[in-house]
């Protein structure tokens, strides 16, 4: 009987090493999927917006990230670039105009950025429009 409690008491050995172990790889990778955020920036890349109307999806144009720095989406030939920030929430106040989303009377009312998971990088831009109806567009790295 000795050696059976001897037994019993190394698999529960095993079993609570397995356990902190888990632990440790599931802490380490929440911690890296927030690290993006901590930065303060998005991974570099075109990201293509579009939005959800009408049963359709419409085309917005591409925005694209370098560093901490955005061009379009161009709207009628004029294009620049400009400066974003991003919180640790993921928050991102573009500093400049976002093509048609900052005109016409429009505004950027939030942008929420989701780096973490399986999927690809993206944001989604809540926009105010003139008549004070809002519409949401999704922007995701290709």
């Amino acid at each position: 009987m000795a050696k059976w409690g001897k037994v019993a008491a190394q698999t529960s050995n095993v079993m609570a090493l397995r356990t902190i172990l888990s632990f440790l790889l599931l802490v380490s990778a929440a911690g890296g999927a927030r690290a993006d955020f901590a930065d303060g920036k998005l991974p570099d890349g075109a990201y293509h917006c579009e939005v959800y109307l009408l049963g359709l999806f419409l085309n917005l144009g591409d925005i694209t990230i370098k560093g901490n720095v955005y061009s379009g989406p161009v709207t009628f030939g004029a294009s620049g670039t400009y400066n974003y920030q991003m919180n640790p929430n993921g928050e991102i106040t573009w500093l400049g105009p976002l093509g048609g989303y900052t005109s016409g009377g429009n505004s950027i009312s939030m942008t929420q950025a989701t780096l973490d998971g399986q999927s690809s990088p993206s944001f989604d831009i809540i926009m105010k429009q003139q008549d004070g109806a809002f519409t949401a567009s999704t922007c995701t790295r290709r």
